[in-house]
């Protein structure tokens, strides 16, 4: 796999104080700049800026994956294998309430991973991911 370069994601949140404390202290990503109605964060050396915006009543949709339910649309980072349970454990410890939640989807077949879903205070589904073997990440 070649060099990866860093995506970058601009997310909707309506509580900026909120959102801003998960992802700096649950998640622990370093803060970069800011303003009053937006933060720029560093998600596993990916750019992640939370913006400002009023809450939506629109209800969270999910399409079925592996027979469980999976938030659509969802966003996050395909870790290190060795680094997976680590941050599995530490959410867990932090009382993480999961969508889905860790576990090895696809046991035995091409795609193979360890995934696990929540969502943010504003509702933003997040997914963090690993496979054994990176070459897996595109397999058919």
């Amino acid at each position: 796999m070649s060099t990866i370069t860093p995506f970058h994601v601009a997310i909707p949140v309506h509580n900026l104080d909120e959102c801003r404390a998960f992802y700096r202290d649950v998640l622990e990503c370093e803060e970069g700049r800011s303003s009053d109605h937006w933060v720029d964060f560093n998600l596993f050396g990916h750019q992640l800026v939370i913006h400002y915006k009023p809450k939506s009543e629109e209800k969270q949709h999910a399409n079925p994956v592996d027979g469980k339910q999976v938030p659509v649309p969802h966003y996050g980072v395909v870790l290190p294998w060795d680094s997976f349970q680590a941050f599995a454990d530490k959410l867990q410890a932090r009382n993480m309430e999961f969508v889905i939640e860790p576990y090895i989807r696809f046991k035995g077949e091409v795609g193979e991973q360890a995934t696990m879903f929540f969502l943010d205070p504003a509702g933003n589904a997040l997914e963090f991911k690993a496979f054994k073997d990176m070459d897996q990440l595109f397999a058919k």
